[in-house]
Formats: structure tokens, C-alpha cells, sequence
């Protein structure tokens, strides 16, 4: 039996295990600490928000994507690669051992596939392998999709999952083609090159994961070829300057200006007053809705929601797009009302 986890509850992980995956990551294999007669329930390319100890604040939040499988039956595995001025992946990379215990917020954010067996074109720089690897694992183990993996790298030793990638392709010959791109031998990736190896596939549904500018000439490389905007996701993420373990809906009133709120959630529809100066998440956690989140600063995706009917403004946004607000997507965690009434759904 599994559940996925209360948006909002603080679960209680132990490492069980430090994998050394290359000389700068690691994966950590992450159990329940607590005795629960459930696992955690998550879909391939999710990730976990973890509480991470510092002297100076007591606490710092970070996001890591899962690197595990739901289909593996396992333990949760998050891969952290060290960069330099990275408070949360130097402590882990030098203090996590077997035993260790940190608090997650529940698996949670949108880059994860509709359908396992449809055909996806993944690509992947650095650490972005993470959660491309979860999604490829699942497509090759629970569904009946082909993958095609476009992977960038510094060199050869720098490779995330080097081995398990050369064991999926040999598994899976006729369903697993890797694509390895390393700069000290091919220079930096630029958006003509991607354009060029991906063109076979650019009618697939595109899942793109690494740093920034690599993320962008992908992107510009999948326009270029005609890509349908709707079929390309994007993972992106931010340090988080606040901390989401930390809530306080106290706040949230009834107020003589307010709006009305009708929310489509879990199956139920809620109609709700919402104060024009607090945030929707805010507003729904504090009556009791279980609304996704994670960062509750507009950096990740976890709290998307679409708006029905009606306007609303965000405070600050760094992850969707024109083509998702032109849609109706926005973020519950800055997301204030506009209009007298609003309609928003989670479905």
C-alpha cells in the first residue's frame, strides 16, 4: 500500500545508503524513519524539498529530483551533485551518512510524463540526468514507450549513472537510444548542433532538465524544428531564499475586501472568500485543503493550478512561461485576485 503524502506534512527520511556516483555526486537512498505501514507514493520525475541543518539560520530548504523509480519498489534516492557555493549540496555531499535523518515535504512537482507509453525525446546536462533518469527507468520498466536520451557532460568522468544508462541500452536495445554530448571533445552544445541530433525525434514529447543555458538552446533547438510548444517540459530550479517547513496561515482572515474563490480539488469543489492581500495557497491551506506545494516562492511548479474563469495577478514568477500563462497556468503560492471571483482547478 502507498500514499503519496499530505501536501504540506513534514515526513522524517533516513539515509540508508551513500552511493558515490561521480567524483563531485552522490545519491542518497532515503527511508521512512518513522515505523508507517505506507511508502510514499510518487510519479518519475518528481522531486523532494528537503530541510537541510545550518548554524547560521537553523535551517535551509533545497529541491533534489528523485533518481529512484516508482515501478522499483525500493527505497527513495535523491542525486545531489556539489557545486561550489551550494550551501545544501556541499553539506549533503560531505555530511550525509547512513543514518542520517532530514525532513522532506512530500514528492511533488509537474515534470513528469502524461503516459508511459508514449515515445519521449529526453534531454539532460549534468546533474539534470536526475529526473530524465527516473522518467526513462519507468518508460523502459512500466510502459510501452521508446526513448531517445540527448546527454551533455564535461567529460567522461563527470557522466551521472554512466553505467546504469550503458546497462538500460543494452537491456533495451530496440527501445534506449543515448546520446552522449562531452565538451572537452565537442565543445559546448549549441542550439544548430541540437537541432541537428534531435531532428529524428522532434515529434515526441520533450522532457529537458540541466542548467539554464543549455535549457534554452534545447528549447530554441525544438522551435527551430517546429516542436509543439505544449509538448515540451522543462525543469527548472532556484535556491530557495524562504523556507516552506516554516507556515504560518494565521493571517488569513475574512475580510470585507475580499473575492470568492471556487476551487476544483481532489474531486471536491470548494467556494471560499479570498482576501485580496493573501496568496491562494495560503488561503486554501488555512481551510483545511490539501493544495500541492513546495518552495511557496514561485520557483518550482509543485502548487500549478489553472484559472477557469475570472483574473488573478502573481507577486513573482520564475517558471512559467507566456505559453503557460496564456493558458490559464499560474502559481497558487503568488497568485492574488484580481477579479471578484475566480474559478481555479487542480485537474
Amino acid at each position: 500500500m502507498t500514499a503519496q503524502g499530505r501536501p504540506g506534512e513534514i515526513l522524517s527520511l533516513r539515509v540508508r545508503q551513500v552511493i558515490r556516483e561521480t567524483d563531485d555526486a552522490v545519491s542518497l537512498e532515503l527511508d521512512l524513519a518513522a515505523e508507517r505501514s505506507t511508502s510514499i507514493d510518487y510519479r518519475p520525475g518528481q522531486f523532494l524539498t528537503l530541510r537541510i541543518p545550518s548554524e547560521l539560520t537553523g535551517s535551509v530548504s533545497r529541491c533534489y529530483s528523485l533518481s529512484s523509480a516508482p515501478h522499483e519498489g525500493g527505497p527513495l534516492k535523491v542525486t545531489v551533485k556539489r557545486t561550489p557555493d551550494g550551501y545544501g549540496s556541499n553539506w549533503l555531499c560531505d555530511n550525509a551518512v547512513a543514518g542520517t535523518v532530514v525532513d522532506a515535504l512530500p514528492p511533488a512537482g509537474v515534470f513528469t510524463p502524461a503516459s508511459l507509453d508514449d515515445d519521449l525525446l529526453l534531454f539532460a546536462a549534468g546533474s539534470g540526468i536526475t529526473p530524465v533518469l527516473s522518467i526513462l527507468k519507468s518508460v523502459l520498466a512500466a510502459g510501452a514507450g521508446h526513448c531517445t536520451l540527448i546527454y551533455a557532460n564535461r567529460d567522461e568522468r563527470s557522466v551521472i549513472f554512466a553505467a546504469a544508462l550503458a546497462d538500460l541500452s543494452a537491456r533495451h536495445p530496440d527501445r534506449l537510444r543515448v546520446v552522449h554530448w562531452l565538451e572537452t571533445l565537442q565543445g559546448l552544445p549549441t542550439s544548430a548542433q541540437l537541432a541537428a541530433l534531435a531532428r529524428p525525434w522532434a515529434d515526441r514529447e520533450a522532457f529537458v532538465c540541466g542548467p539554464g543555458p543549455f535549457m534554452d538552446a534545447v528549447c530554441a533547438a525544438l522551435t527551430g524544428l517546429g516542436a509543439d510548444r505544449k509538448r515540451v517540459h522543462v525543469e527548472k530550479f532556484v535556491s530557495l531564499n524562504g523556507n516552506p517547513f516554516e507556515i504560518d496561515t494565521s493571517e488569513v482572515t475574512d475580510s470585507a475586501d475580499s473575492a470568492a474563490v471556487e476551487v476544483d480539488l481532489d474531486g471536491e469543489t470548494r467556494v471560499l472568500p479570498w482576501p485580496r492581500g493573501q496568496v491562494l495557497l495560503d488561503v486554501l491551506l488555512a481551510n483545511g485543503l490539501a493544495a500541492p506545494y513546495s518552495c511557496r516562492e514561485g520557483a518550482c511548479s509543485a502548487c500549478t493550478c489553472r484559472v477557469v474563469s475570472g483574473r488573478v495577478r502573481m507577486r513573482h514568477n520564475e517558471v512559467l512561461d507566456d505559453a503557460d500563462l496564456t493558458e490559464g497556468y499560474v502559481l497558487a503560492c503568488q497568485a492574488v485576485p484580481v477579479t471578484d471571483t475566480v474559478r481555479v482547478t487542480y485537474s
